[in-house]
């Protein structure tokens, strides 16, 4: 079928929830995407901070092969090795000393806020279940995740949302101390926003909130579901701050672009999980867990994380670049291969020039073009970009450039 077939085949029986750009992709290979009419793309949006070691990843998908042609699943109620394999591997090289497996972030999130909650109703502190987020944060789609988003559009046409969310503004220790009460069970943060925009924590705010939660009680709960895995150069971004939280969640990269959720959690903080309390049918199956083991096993044997930090230090030294040549270039920020540029204009016309130019980007807070490529991404790859968004960009100005 041409691409009209297949996309007006999708308008008839799918809902309607996205907004698709008009391609049909058939096969992809590291950072280069090919569509059914056979043109390729360079993928800076990686599936959305996914596809972290590229696509169709030939150990990820050895190790899939393998795993699928022993046991798919037996559900919970039994040990598998991947899944006792992957927790250690994820204990051994974070904070925490226990691991739930989920299917996706927002399953991830609401683990934590349960988690957190659980742990005061078991000291008998019922009057602590609210939590703290942050607006403009993202957290997921279902109902408590929604709730916990600090984004009125998110949740616009869904209301009632579900209480015992209170929201403050990221970067604000002031802000956080105002609205931590005594009926606060726990903090909810991104220490990078990716939806809100790539904006990054402030080591020195993220110190004090460490600090404020200690001193009320409070649980520190990170969303690392877009940051986890090295997309800002380190396993987990809480690593280039030194501040540990007390429950973390990941997804995303964690499978390569398999679905896999997993939330993290301190020793005392997990105690409150028990037989019952909380599951997952598919939650950390033989297949996926086998998959996301072998990308942490490539995460290290291939040093990703210092290539990460290499390219990434690159690819925003020629977002500068372009911010010193464009006057509608307002800001360049991100850390690692999470990087945003906001504009003074919107930045919808720009990714769909990009990718008529075979560059698939992403705009996030309707201003800011966020980069969130594979790891694997090349200096070249980047150089070609920048060179795409030179002219998009001079074009877009009315060829206006400093």
């Amino acid at each position: 079928m041409t691409d009209t077939n297949w996309i007006d085949a999708a308008g008839r029986v799918l809902a309607d929830t996205y907004k698709r750009f008009p391609v049909v992709f058939e096969s992809g290979r590291g950072a280069t995407l090919t569509d059914n009419q056979g043109k390729q793309y360079t993928d800076f949006v990686a599936g959305i901070a996914v596809c972290n070691l590229g696509h169709a990843n030939s150990g990820v998908a050895a190790a899939l092969s393998h795993q699928a042609e022993r046991l798919f699943h037996v559900s919970n109620l039994f040990y598998t090795m991947p899944q006792v394999e992957l927790a250690r591997h994820l204990v051994d090289r974070s904070f925490a000393d226990r691991v739930f497996f989920c299917n996706s972030g927002a399953e991830a999130n609401e683990a934590a806020i349960k988690l957190a909650r659980k742990n005061f109703f078991d000291r008998g502190q019922h009057n602590r279940w609210r939590i703290v987020a942050m607006d403009l944060s993202f957290h997921g789609r279902t109902y408590a995740t929604l709730s916990a988003t600090g984004q009125k559009r998110v949740r616009e046409g869904f209301e009632p949302i579900l209480e015992g969310f209170d929201f403050v503004d990221f970067n604000d220790i002031d802000a956080l101390k105002q609205g931590i009460t005594e009926n606060t069970c726990a903090v909810l943060l991104e220490p990078v926003q990716g939806e809100g925009g790539v904006v990054c924590a402030d080591p020195d705010y993220l110190r004090a909130v460490r600090k404020l939660c200690d001193e009320t009680g409070t649980i520190l709960i990170y969303d690392e579901i877009q940051t986890g895995i090295g997309r800002t150069g380190r396993l987990f971004a809480y690593e280039h701050y030194g501040v540990e939280p007390d429950i973390m969640t990941l997804a995303k990269a964690l499978g390569n672009g398999l679905p896999i959720g997993a939330m993290l959690a301190r020793e005392d903080i997990c105690r409150a999980f028990t037989p019952g309390s909380h599951a997952s049918t598919f939650g950390g199956t033989p297949v996926v867990t086998a998959a996301a083991l072998e990308v942490l096993r490539q995460i290290e044997r291939n040093d990703i994380l210092g290539y990460t930090c290499k390219t990434g230090e690159y690819f925003k030294t020629r977002l500068q670049w372009l911010k010193e040549r464009h006057d509608i270039v307002e800001d360049v920020r991100g850390i690692g291969l999470m990087l945003g540029m906001r504009l003074s204009v919107p930045g919808a016309p720009v990714v769909s020039a990009c990718l008529e130019s075979g560059y698939l980007i992403n705009c996030t807070q309707e201003y800011t073009l966020r980069f969130i490529p594979p790891l694997i991404i090349t200096r070249e790859q980047v150089d070609g970009l920048i060179g795409c968004l030179d002219e998009i960009l001079g074009d877009a100005a009315g060829g206006v450039a400093k």
